[in-house]
Parts: structure tokens; C-alpha cells; sequence
């Protein structure tokens, strides 16, 4: 398919491609997408952006290679001026919560279709509230939440419930996403969106902007509950689901609920989006896999006094920032070549029907390599198709089955079924 045309000097920039995940986008982007693409890599240092284009280079010399753009996230003139270039932006600088409101609003205001990597529910929040009317005028498409966080649960749900309604022509009614396998070596640019978070949201912050719903554009049933909630779940994390087994909590899943909730909401309102609406009875539950219930406590249990000490003890926050990984480095390839993702899930119909859907995703590699494939097929999928969004902020479920498809050709797998319930 052909890229849109537009009148911008570049179809698209990467912002911070000298990081960890911008690094692996940017290589991404070398391998995968048009030969003719014209694109940018933008960052503060001159030297590290050209070591990134030569192994770009390296990766394929027979395409467009990257033009250099310096550009420094504390510098908003500079970071408008990048933006107001680029056809599509993907903003790879973290934590988004300390750095990535520029650029943000920069795309709303510019019209510059804009993607990012974070999975700062809070933040997400802050910035759809602040912006959407903004890039509803001028015609962005703002996809946030494009990584690791939090694409899998996202379009397995979109997937789950497309299969419903195509096989058996009902709604979705209860989903539940497992993190059947998460094998991932946490970067340094992770660690520190983590011990950010901690000293930039207040309790209430935080509280809000992981409510499962919090973003989504209609309010839901107050009534609708959790169907695998309880008292045993809420203090030891662990409960079963039929063909998924036990599960616990998973570390990615308040997230990954912030983003699967506002795709219900908007393909309810969204006009071209309307028949993939899931169902006024829509419930979504994520867990992760445990060998058994010890184990499954014990993960449920560290989460939650982790999370609980980082808040309470400021002073630990800062000693841990000083002997983990730092920003900008992560698994070497070898270490990345040993990791691997695997999602199942299951939905049930809104219906009488003995029917349920089951999915499973698979890939096998590293978690932030993924993430660049998710990053850079969806902006693709913009770049190229005719999506009928609008303006506004967006789901990757948004996109459909065209970046399902592309998402699968560079090694995302997935498997749907119906089977009896």
C-alpha cells in the first residue's frame, strides 16, 4: 500500500532513538517498513544518533536511511518545530510522565499523528484529558500505550470478541487475558518509569488513573463486576479460569485494563467503529499464570509490598535507582534472543450459546523487541491506511485487523477458536 500524501518534509520521526526501545525501533523500522520511507531518528546527541544510522545502515543499505535531527525534550520550540515536520511521531522518551507532555501536546496542536511506548495509565489519562478536544480539531490520531503496554491484552480482546461476533453473531459478555508466558528482562528506561511514577502522581493520581474504566469516553454499569472477584482473589491474587488455569496478578494488568476499557468505550462511539462495540455487558479480567497457589501468593504478594514500599519509602526509591539498570541500557541480544511472550484468553457470548472464544499469542524474542514491532507496524497501519478516525486519542484495537495482520507477518502469532463452554 502507498503512504498518504501529505506536505511534511518526513513521513516519520523517531524521538528518542539513541534509548534502549529506540534503538530497537529505529533497527525495526530499517528491516521492515517501505524502502522509500522518509524518516528521521531525533534525539540530544549527535554522535549516538549516527552510531543508530549506521547500524541501520548495516541492517539494510538499500533503502532510505535516516536523516539526523537534534532535539532535546526540555527544548519545546525545538521539539514543536521536529514535530511540525514529520508526518507521523513516535515518541520513545521516558518516563513520559517527567518528559513526554511536549511532545504530546506538540502532535495534538501540529495535527501530527503521534505514538508512544508508555504504560503510564495515570499519565495517559492526564494527557487525554488535556489535549483530545485539541487534536480532534486539528486531526491527530494519538495512540498511546502502543508497547508491550499494552497491545497484547488490547487487540487479543478486539480479537476474542471480532471472532464472537463473526462465528456466532453475539456479543462479548466476559473476558478474561492471561499472561500465559512473560519472559522479560527489564530495561533501564522501565526501572526508572517505575521509581518516577512514585514521586510525580499523588495516591489519589494513581488510584484514579488505573481505574479499568478511567478512560474510557462513556461511563459503564456501576453494576458489572468482576465475575472472578472475591475475597480469596483480593487477598491472595490466585483464582481459575476454565482452559487458562490458575492464574495470579499479573504486573502488567491495571495497565493493560485502563487501555482495553477506553477500546470499549470508543467502538461504541466512534461512527465507523460502531458494529466492533463488544457489548453493553462487557467485563474484562487479566491474570498471569502461576504453577500453583504458593507460587501464585507469593507473586500476588511481592507485587503489592514492592509497589507499597517504593510508595511509602522515598529514600528506597532513590538507593534503588543507583544499582539497577540504568536508562538507555537492557538485555544484551543474546540475553534478549532467550526471552519469549505468550498471551491466552478466553471470552464468553452474551448469549445462551454453550460457545466461548479462545485465543492464544505468541512470540518468541525479547518483550522490547515487540514492542518496537507493535510501535512501528501501527504507525504503518496510519501511514498507510484509510482509518476513518478522525481526530482524537486512540486504541491500538482502533486499527483492526490490518495491524493484526502486520503485527503477525513480523512474528506476533496468533491463534483464535471457538470451542464448547
Amino acid at each position: 500500500m502507498a503512504i498518504h500524501k501529505h506536505n511534511r518534509q518526513y513521513d516519520l520521526v523517531v524521538f528518542g532513538a539513541t534509548g534502549y526501545t529506540g534503538k530497537l525501533a529505529a533497527e525495526a523500522i530499517a528491516k521492515s517498513l517501505p524502502t522509500d520511507l522518509k524518516w528521521a531518528i531525533a534525539g540530544r546527541s549527535e554522535a549516538k544518533l549516527k552510531a543508530v544510522a549506521e547500524t541501520c545502515k548495516a541492517l539494510n543499505p538499500d533503502r532510505l536511511q535516516p536523516a539526523i535531527e537534534i532535539a532535546d525534550v526540555s527544548d519545546g520550540t525545538r521539539v514543536k518545530a521536529l514535530v511540525s515536520k514529520t508526518f507521523v511521531f513516535l515518541a520513545v522518551v521516558g518516563p513520559y510522565c517527567k518528559y513526554g507532555e511536549v511532545a504530546f501536546k506538540a502532535c495534538a496542536e501540529a495535527g501530527t499523528h503521534y505514538l508512544d511506548v508508555t504504560g503510564e495509565s495515570p499519565w495517559v489519562l492526564s494527557m487525554t484529558q488535556k489535549y483530545e478536544a485539541v487534536a480532534k480539531a486539528s486531526g491527530a490520531i494519538m495512540i498511546p500505550q502502543s508497547g508491550l503496554d499494552s497491545v497484547p491484552s488490547d487487540i487479543c480482546t478486539w480479537q476474542l470478541a471480532t471472532t464472537l461476533r463473526e462465528e456466532l453473531n453475539v456479543k462479548t459478555k466476559d473476558v478474561v487475558i492471561s499472561s500465559h508466558k512473560l519472559k522479560i528482562i527489564p530495561s533501564g528506561g522501565t526501572i526508572s518509569t517505575v521509581l518516577s511514577a512514585f514521586g510525580v502522581f499523588s495516591v489519589d493520581e494513581l488510584r484514579k488513573g488505573y481505574e479499568p474504566y478511567s478512560q474510557s469516553p462513556i461511563p459503564r454499569n456501576p453494576s458489572l463486576k468482576d465475575p472472578y472477584s472475591g475475597i480469596t482473589k483480593a487477598l491472595f491474587g490466585c483464582f481459575s479460569v476454565p482452559d487458562l488455569g490458575l492464574l495470579t496478578s499479573s504486573p502488567l494488568g491495571r495497565t493493560d485494563a485502563t487501555q482495553v476499557g477506553r477500546s470499549w468505550g470508543l467502538l461504541k462511539t466512534i461512527p465507523s467503529r460502531k458494529d466492533q462495540f463488544y457489548g453493553d455487558n462487557f467485563t474484562w479480567t487479566p491474570g498471569m499464570k502461576a504453577r500453583n497457589w504458593l507460587a501464585g501468593v507469593a507473586i500476588h504478594w511481592l507485587q503489592v509490598s514492592t509497589l507499597a514500599l517504593l510508595f511509602l519509602l522515598p529514600p528506597l526509591r532513590t538507593l534503588a535507582a543507583r544499582f539497577v539498570t540504568q536508562p538507555g541500557e537492557g538485555a544484551s541480544k543474546e540475553e534478549a534472543a532467550k526471552c519469549e511472550t505468550e498471551y491466552r484468553g478466553t471470552a464468553t457470548a452474551d448469549s445462551n450459546t454453550k460457545k466461548k472464544a479462545y485465543i492464544r499469542a505468541w512470540y518468541d524474542g525479547d518483550g522490547y523487541t515487540l514492542t518496537a514491532i507493535f510501535l512501528t507496524q501501527a504507525a504503518l497501519t496510519v501511514l498507510e491506511d484509510d482509518l476513518e478516525l478522525g481526530g482524537g486519542v486512540f486504541t491500538p484495537a482502533c486499527l483492526g485487523q490490518s495491524f493484526v495482520d502486520r503485527t503477525e507477518a513480523q512474528g506476533f502469532k496468533t491463534e483464535t477458536q471457538i470451542m464448547d463452554h
